[in-house]
């Protein structure tokens, strides 16, 4: 069930919402936490019911291993127990997050390890049918987090029910945030959250209207010129691959800042305040700055259980830079089971690199060659984030590089008459522009007001404040267009539930 189909909004979100307050207001607080439960797996099952077992033994694994080092860590403190007893904490603390790694690089890597073994050493193994559970990566590397929170002793005593909902809860359980038991479980026990709150519900639908528009409107159209792009097979001139690099671009950041809105905005109509994942990464004026504002708890999580204990920045640069580089490369194959992704990850994670050397020697660029820059290197680099293949990648920046090609024939993203409102107007364009521009005009048109969008402010920042009536006009025109998109074309997959 996507957050962006009709069944979901005009059916599954209010009946989940109208019976908790239902049971809330009833004080019948543990049916309703029950429900909100039920509901979050149904959600999840709606995808394929196969795969409900799997995140629930995972649940129950992983609350049954937090739970032990969790009062272990108590008793350690209070009774000064011997090393011996440390050690063996360390040991369930590895089971666990081995047992975890090991679910996840099954069904996630299986495939990619052996054919790589079958092209290394010429092998014939059969490349076994592993279908990728929802939300695995995500649901994984939460419940990764609690483990050794509960080791360092930093979790709490929860009971089962409160941590199912701290794993299930369904406007986070699919593509993230990537939340910390410490920022969800004093909600959910908050009394403060077991009745409906007008300021919320119209702050949650506003927000929940923004993402929609994003992701139905500017994200799916964007994502026609890239898929005919980065998909079609042809040969790709100047004008189309950056058209395409671009509107991938653009496609990953409504895409992804759409699926952020619309679960902040789901969570507010149930007082529960996820942590910001998205701030408007494209303005950033490094990469550093870029991580910092793109999937926000995904680099926290990297940072704190990668980085950090790889030695972070403690030691010498050149173990700095080592840890960088590790660090990004694991963040890159956490997206996907492809060589592309490690690229990704691997150039970004040098990126970082040069960044922090350039930092070193006290160097500083302008604010708009700094943006520049930034923005060009997160451009090329999605291409091979987004590429099938090393050949599609290096054909659509063999393109960008083939300066050589303006002014010659056409290659069209789409159709040429999808274009031109009357043939008259391609006919007087091409007088006056490069030839092969004019068919991509409307893919660059919306470029531009990309560009546009993403220097103004962000969702959270519009909804920040009083609730006004204009705020009310303007987000019930959102939902009123994103609707008629939605309803005139099939609802596609957010982009980051293939990871």
């Amino acid at each position: 069930m996507l957050f962006n189909s009709w069944q979901f909004i005009f059916a599954f979100l209010p009946i989940s919402f109208f019976i908790y307050f239902w049971l809330t207001r009833r004080r019948l607080v543990f049916a309703a936490k029950v429900w909100l439960v039920a509901a979050s797996l149904f959600f999840y099952s709606y995808w394929n019911i196969a795969y409900l077992a799997l995140i629930l033994a995972s649940m129950f694994f992983n609350f049954a291993v937090g739970t032990g080092l969790a009062q272990t860590h108590a008793d350690h403190s209070q009774n000064s127990r011997p090393k011996r007893h440390e050690v063996n904490r360390k040991v369930v603390l590895g089971i666990g997050i081995a047992a975890n790694l090991a679910l996840l690089a099954y069904f996630k890597y299986t495939s990619f390890f052996i054919e790589n073994i079958n092209s290394l050493f010429d092998a014939g193994y059969t490349l076994p049918n592993i279908a990728l559970p929802l939300a695995i990566s995500f649901f994984t590397f939460q419940q990764i987090a609690y483990l050794v929170d509960s080791y360092r002793g930093e979790t709490a005593e929860y009971d089962l029910l409160n941590y199912s909902l701290f794993v299930t809860f369904f406007p986070q359980l699919i593509a993230g945030p990537i939340v910390h038991h410490h920022e969800m479980m004093s909600q959910f026990a908050s009394p403060k959250t077991l009745v409906i709150r007008h300021a919320n519900l119209l702050k949650g639908l506003f927000i929940f209207s923004i993402g929609l528009f994003k992701k139905v409107v500017i994200a799916d159209t964007f994502a026609n010129w890239a898929d005919a792009g980065f998909d079609g097979g042809q040969p790709l001139d100047f004008f189309a691959a950056w058209a395409a690099s671009l509107s991938y671009t653009f496609q990953l950041y409504f895409d992804f800042s759409g699926y952020c809105d619309m679960a902040i905005g789901i969570a507010l109509l149930f007082n529960i305040k996820l942590p910001i994942n998205f701030n408007s990464p494209y303005k950033a004026l490094s990469i550093q700055d870029f991580w910092r504002r793109w999937h926000m708890t995904l680099s926290r999580f990297l940072r704190d259980y990668i980085y950090i204990p790889l030695g972070g920045n403690r030691k010498t640069s050149l173990h700095t830079y080592f840890n960088l580089m590790a660090t990004f490369v694991l963040g890159g194959l956490w997206h996907g089971a492809s060589w592309m992704f490690v690229i990704w990850g691997f150039l970004h994670g040098g990126a970082l690199v040069v960044h922090r050397f350039w930092q070193q020697l006290g160097m500083q660029l302008p604010k708009a060659l700094a943006w520049l820059t930034t923005f060009l290197f997160i451009n090329v680099t999605w291409v091979f984030f987004r590429a099938a293949s090393m050949d599609d990648a290096m054909r659509v920046l063999s393109g960008m590089a083939d300066i050589g090609s303006i002014g010659g024939e056409s290659v069209t993203l789409i159709p040429t008459e999808g274009l031109a409102w009357g043939g008259w107007l391609i006919d007087t364009l091409m007088n006056y522009l490069p030839i092969n521009l004019v068919p991509q005009l409307l893919t660059y048109l919306a470029i531009f007001i990309g560009f546009g969008l993403i220097t103004r402010k962000n969702s959270l920042e519009i909804s920040d404040g009083k609730y006004s009536y204009a705020k009310t006009i303007y987000g019930a025109t959102l939902f009123t267009i994103a609707t008629y998109f939605m309803l005139a074309a099939t609802s596609t997959v957010f982009l980051y539930f293939n990871f």
